[in-house]
């Protein structure tokens, strides 16, 4: 599990390196330091050596301290040097990892869940990696060189061990098997308290405007109630270890110090030895307890490891066709062809068809409308023409060639996107019009924005195109959103322009000249849009009607008055709501 992970200590090499070993540097030092305070307490006191022995081994116990203390302080310091560098790089192969997944990938996973794991997933792996380089090398290493001692020392005595150890080590393992199930849960419940609070913040205007705080309120409590009672379950099981190991720790200490008295009292050991024995002996089981708590957090970690390696081992459900290397690319002319499509949602859906049967055909140049109730399928529609999503069977095909065959940044460079969901970053207007063509020059800029009808707003700022929008585009209107949008989708110059009732909170009037712009300065492109008022599209040349999962009509808006009833209905009801 933890294995995949490890290529990503690569840059910090030599600091994960020189951490393990300065920590056995310090730990030599340590083991030294009691042998000389009992060489100390039996030859330079009890043994008569006198006050020039003494100092002699205090000098040389000190500059062991001063040896210890700088590789201890610089073992931390390399420790923590190359696991934040690991856990940088982590995140950093994560985030380039999903942005190659498609939307089924992310509807599979969730945003909220892939915050935990590129945050708190990888924080809880990047502690382990610092214990491991520190704890998990020093605990073993003092244990085994405490024992060698402890038996140099009096090999009876250590004996001792073979009881308290063997109990220690039982209570780790249970717990060890219990935990890793409740770590699981902890972490699926950190997922459920960031969908919360994602969702809350992301639609609080929403929630303000239906007074819904309460109820936003106790979803919230919910979700934190889990999440805490999760981790009192994960935590008691933690604490269940400590009087087990605080008892063994004790009982150990009594009873070496009841027969190592007894050996003294017999001159069957010297004071000194039964004092460097006791410490020894303590450095044995504080290194079984700091084994322990760090085999716990490696149960933790290896439940986070297995949700960062679900991401990392992901193979992105859309990606470059296998020949799209060998495909020579065909002039980009703006055609579109749906054959026999068949599409359904395979990880958020019912498992039953969106759309069934599909056949349409675009030329270059056309201006094609899709109308249709909610729910009918019209964005999953134009969805499979950038393969945000792929088909389920069938074929789409742009200027003559499927989809699945293009490399992908080839294929959605053709095409201009507005989504349903208008969708601002935060930064300058400039800077979220240059998303649309990264190397436009303030021309370009300037025409696109007239195009979109957001020129005279844009210029109301007092700061024009250098005007700051807040994160999602909060301090603009609804209209004014769109229309930059659009703006962005027109400065790339696409072959084929897809709107996705990208004008619905315009006026009429200025969806009218965004209307006429596209067909005065977008000429030969082709324009695919999504609209929920015929009155908008009933010049197009083609509009296409959608009805539950099929198309139940196509034609110009006077050949589909005359004979579908699909249409008709829908523009009856408009009508009415206009003369209401």
């Amino acid at each position: 599990m933890f294995r995949k992970l490890f290529k990503f200590i690569k840059g910090y090499e030599k600091a994960a390196i020189l951490a393990p070993l300065l920590v056995i540097l310090e730990l030599v030092c340590e083991l030294l330091l009691p042998k000389l305070m009992a060489n100390i307490i039996d030859f330079g006191i009890d043994g008569g050596q006198g006050i020039g022995y003494i100092m002699q081994k205090g000098v040389l116990m000190l500059l062991l301290a001063l040896i210890s203390m700088f590789a201890g302080v610089s073992a931390a310091k390399y420790a923590s040097y190359s696991s934040q560098g690991f856990a940088s790089n982590l995140r950093g192969a994560m985030f380039n990892k999903v942005q190659d997944f498609s939307f089924a990938d992310i509807d599979r996973f969730s945003s909220a869940s892939l915050i935990t794991r590129m945050t708190n997933d990888v924080n809880n792996i990047q502690m382990m990696v610092n214990m491991g380089l520190r704890i998990l090398t020093r605990a073993p290493f003092m244990l085994a060189g405490a024992l060698i001692v402890c038996f140099t020392i009096n090999a009876r005595l250590t004996l001792v061990l073979v009881i308290a150890v063997p109990v220690m080590g039982l209570a780790i393992a249970l717990l060890m098997h219990t935990c890793h199930r409740l770590f699981e849960l902890l972490q699926k419940k950190i997922d459920g308290l960031n969908d919360s609070v994602q969702e809350n913040l992301i639609a609080i205007r929403v929630v303000k405007a239906f007074v819904r705080e309460g109820y936003e309120k106790t979803k919230f409590q919910k979700a934190n109630d889990e999440l805490t009672q999760a981790g009192i379950s994960a935590v008691l099981r933690v604490l269940f270890m400590a009087p087990i190991m605080m008892i063994s720790f004790n009982l150990c200490i009594v009873f070496i110090l009841w027969f190592g008295g007894r050996f003294v009292i017999h001159k069957q050991m010297l004071t000194g030895d039964l004092y460097s024995f006791t410490t020894y002996i303590m450095n044995v089981l504080m290194s079984v307890m700091m084994l322990a708590m760090s085999l716990l957090q490696l149960i933790r970690a290896r439940a986070c490891a297995e949700r960062i390696n679900e991401v990392l081992n992901t193979v992105p459900d859309i990606r470059d066709g296998e020949n799209c290397r060998e495909l020579i690319l065909p002039e980009k002319r703006g055609s579109v062809e749906f054959r026999d499509v068949n599409f359904k949602y395979l990880v958020t859906g019912s498992g039953d068809d969106v759309l069934h049967g599909i056949n349409l055909k675009v030329e270059p140049g056309q201006f094609v409308a899709i109308v249709g109730g909610t729910g009918v399928g019209k964005s999953s529609l134009v969805n499979l023409i950038p393969r945000f999503y792929d088909v389920t069977s069938g074929n789409v095909l742009v200027d003559g060639v499927d989809v699945r065959d293009y490399p992908i940044e080839e294929l959605r460079n053709r095409i201009g996107m507005v989504l349903q969901n208008n969708v601002l970053f935060s930064g300058t207007i400039r800077e979220n019009l240059l998303w649309g063509k990264p190397d436009a020059t303030e021309d370009e800029i300037i025409a696109a924005s007239k195009n979109a009808q957001a020129y005279d707003f844009i210029m109301s700022f007092p700061e024009g195109f250098d005007t700051y929008i807040e994160q999602g585009g909060v301090n603009v209107s609804g209209g004014q959103k769109q229309r930059l949008c659009i703006a962005r989708a027109m400065l790339r110059a696409p072959s084929i322009l897809i709107l996705d009732d990208s004008t619905s909170a315009v006026d009429s009037a200025t969806e009218a000249q965004i209307r006429q712009s596209f067909s005065e300065n977008l000429k030969g492109t082709t324009v695919i849009i999504i609209a929920q008022r015929i009155s908008s599209v009933r010049h197009a040349d083609k509009i296409v009607v959608l009805d539950d999962d099929h198309i139940a009509g196509m034609g110009t808006h006077e050949q589909l008055m005359e004979t579908n009833s699909v249409y008709q209905e829908i523009y009856a009801s408009q009508q009415e709501g206009v003369s209401a």
